[in-house]
């Protein structure tokens, strides 16, 4: 592939609708068998924009779940976090999230941050079946259209807080939508008299002693089949 090739999908990411599939110009263009692309964290929350396959939505579930993997690494530190061979990896800053890397089987992560300006809006993360490294030139390319989607990601999420400050519906939550953790949270909190942050902690702590996922659980806590009052999150 050469740079006109790159620079169409630059292009393309740019130009794409709300309903384009973000994640395609990634596997188009680079030596990756999917992706993820998610907000995560402050100003705009986490959730998962596009995942390419069930692994790729697997990968961002356990990350944003744990608060802890290699695109929080990516997003702190403003720089890509390679992992060449996940099965074989060892991890201080983020073990319980690399041992959940490790049982879904995945080969090799490469995560890259999103940017925009001084904000700091979520990561691409991109996964292969077997270890091996990310070539210089490829980094490079991911670089790019992770640096394109970023507008897209922002413009989409400007949107979102734009419908919620003004009370309309959201229509185009998305399938990956974890608004429902959101809304845990704020139920859990009036349930426990802890702050939204520590609320969000505690369900993700029972989530993952229950062996659930944070959505599995909280869509239990919207629908009042769990309920924290009584500190019974297992039933």
């Amino acid at each position: 592939m050469d740079g006109d090739d790159l620079a169409a999908a630059v292009a393309a990411l740019h130009g794409r609708d709300t309903d384009g599939d973000l994640c395609v110009p990634f596997l188009d263009m680079l030596p990756v068998t999917g992706v993820a692309i998610s907000t995560v964290g402050n100003p705009f929350g986490s959730e998962t924009i596009c995942a390419s396959d069930a692994a790729a939505a697997r990968l961002d579930e356990i990350q944003l779940d744990l608060g802890e993997g290699p695109c929080w690494e990516a997003i702190r530190t403003g720089s890509p976090v390679l992992v060449q061979d996940v099965q074989g990896a060892a991890s201080r800053r983020w073990p319980v999230a690399l041992q959940g890397l490790q049982a879904a089987g995945l080969g090799a992560v490469f995560a890259f941050p999103m940017r925009f300006g001084a904000l700091d809006i979520g990561a691409v993360d991109l996964y292969t079946d077997v270890p091996g490294a990310l070539l210089a030139e490829h980094q490079a390319r991911a670089v790019a259209l992770t640096a394109a989607v970023s507008r897209r990601v922002l413009r989409q999420a400007l949107e979102r807080a734009e419908s919620d400050a003004d009370g309309r519906p959201v229509t185009d939550a998305g399938r990956y939508s974890r608004r429902e953790v959101h809304q845990a949270s704020g139920m859990l909190a009036a349930q426990t008299d802890a702050d939204v942050d520590d609320s969000l902690l505690i369900l993700r702590g029972h989530a993952y002693a229950a062996g659930r996922s944070v959505r599995d659980l909280a869509a239990d806590v919207v629908a009042r089949v769990v309920d924290f009052t009584d500190h019974d999150a297992g039933s």
